[in-house]
């Protein structure tokens, strides 16, 4: 069986029936990263000997009978800005280069517990500020399908990790579409959840609203496995939902035939939308209405407003969870400094790189005297009319259809010299995360490049099963991958 086409039900299938073994599994996976690595970059830090340990012990607890999780002995990868005990936790910045946490964020901790195994922590933007992954202090990483593109971002190491195969699946986070577009850019799957419905405890945070954990898999049904995982009440994070966890994979199976597709008028007229990508989503759309989906034409007046909104409100958010890095208690310290003050300033300077240094800035400077109501209260008064845009959609239909991103992946350098290009690969991703929605991206289709494109749809608050349903259904009637081009990276 192709290796793509191995779900995590299928490795755990043989796994049990002693096919493979958990150490087999992880060093095929640990092989496939050390020869992709030095193309890609996706790794900030590799942890094969933790990971061989680790699978090792579970062949053991396997072999002596003993109750195994649901991903018992699983190789996975996760971002480097989720707290991993032991393990350096950098956000690919100079500021946190050499921090390593005592203790383990309350995502990964249950990763741990049913079972899956670590093989790395994955590169990402400083921070999870940017859209590309070339902000990163440890260098850029680029697409699996062509290396003179980017992989998108902020989570754009955890993305290209499930494309290349150096890890069955991932966790990333997402706060303006940092999970949705990457996973578009290198053509895997990649979900959002609704904000509060995975815990944020040990995530280091950027924008603490707009912030929320998610996986990258191959496959819908992969996704779902690893949210059951991750989802549910954690008291230690307040923002956390007291929600029950349903069943997320109980209903992928169900025909969707009745179910209303809401295609949101506004994101196919968005301006800079790439010919082909609009007609591989409008392909998509078809594809849905022949499995016997209702396609509704919606509109949310103010979706286009999001990018704007967003980048007045994640700003001074993170402004206000970065100033916390001043050198004193943890984190890069400025030497020889004549002063606190000059010690602080110092390290900031050094530690954060550029993209870092301009939100900070403009964060800073939307929630000072005299502009903070004009400013900041006035983008979450925008963010309460676009999160009734989404309300009122949701009355009339199920899910929601869009593009995940404008155009497929970008050439590495090409945004270099204008952040507010950079800006506009969130276009369609933006608004999700300031609603509080859950979104997922699945391929659906490839430019003539050989660049995979990707749809996304959107569920209302909490609706993770039908959004997962109707994912899945479109993904197993589309087989997207059965005619794919050849990728270099990705054999």
């Amino acid at each position: 069986m192709d290796r793509r086409d191995m779900t995590i039900s299928a490795w755990r299938q043989q796994l049990q029936s002693g096919e493979v073994s958990s150490r087999e599994l992880v060093d095929q996976h640990l092989k496939r990263l050390e020869s992709s690595e030095p193309s890609l970059n996706a790794f900030v830090e590799v942890t094969a000997e933790k990971a061989r340990a680790e699978a090792l012990r579970i062949d053991e607890a396997r072999a002596a009978g003993k109750e195994l999780g649901p991903l018992g002995g699983v190789p996975l990868a996760i971002k480097d800005n989720l707290c991993t005990k032991g393990v350096r936790t950098t956000c690919s910045s100079r500021m946190l280069e050499q921090f390593v946490p005592p203790y383990e964020s309350t995502v990964t901790e249950r990763l741990w517990q049913a079972g899956g195994v670590l093989v790395g922590k994955t590169n990402l933007d400083e921070f999870a500020m940017g859209g590309s992954t070339e902000t990163s202090a440890f260098g850029a990483t680029q697409n699996p399908w062509n290396t003179a593109y980017v992989p998108g971002g902020s989570s754009g190491g955890s993305a290209a990790a499930v494309a290349a195969g150096s890890c069955v699946a991932s966790l990333g986070s997402d706060t303006g579409g940092s999970i949705r577009q990457p996973a578009s850019f290198c053509g895997v799957v990649g979900l959002k959840p609704t904000y509060g419905r995975v815990s944020r405890w040990g995530l280091v945070a950027f924008a603490s609203s707009l912030d929320q954990v998610g996986p990258f898999a191959g496959s819908v049904a992969d996704v779902a496995e690893l949210l059951q995982v991750i989802a549910g009440p954690d008291p230690r994070d307040s923002t956390c939902l007291d929600a029950s966890v349903p069943d997320f994979s109980a209903g992928l199976n169900q025909p969707i035939k009745g179910l209303k597709v809401g295609v949101i008028k506004e994101c196919f007229d968005a301006e800079g939308l790439d010919a082909e990508v609009k007609a591989s989503v409008q392909a998509s759309a078809a594809q849905l209405e022949a499995l016997g989906a209702e396609l509704v034409e919606v509109s949310c007046p103010r979706f286009n407003d999001g990018i704007a909104t967003y980048y007045v409100i994640a700003p001074s958010e993170a402004s206000a969870n970065l100033a916390r890095y001043d050198g004193v208690k943890y984190g890069f310290r400025a030497e020889d400094a004549e002063s606190l003050a000059a010690m602080t300033a110092r390290s900031r300077a050094e530690g954060f790189g550029a993209e870092v240094q301009r939100r900070i800035l403009i964060g800073t400077y939307a929630l000072s005297a005299g502009y903070v109501d004009a400013y900041y209260k006035k983008a979450q008064q925008v963010r309460t009319l676009i999160r009734r845009d989404f309300d009122a959609a949701f009355q009339s239909v199920d899910v929601l259809l869009t593009p995940t991103a404008p155009s497929t992946a970008f050439k590495a350098g090409a945004h270099a010299d204008d952040p507010l290009a950079m800006y506009l690969a969130d276009l369609l991703t933006i608004p999700v995360n300031l609603a509080g929605l859950p979104a997922i991206s699945v391929p659906c289709g490839f430019s003539a490049a050989g660049l995979p494109i990707g749809m996304q749809l959107i569920g209302n608050v909490l609706d993770e099963p039908r959004l997962l349903q109707v994912a899945h259904q479109y993904e197993q009637a589309a087989q997207v991958f059965a005619s794919r081009p050849e990728a270099a990276l990705v054999p």
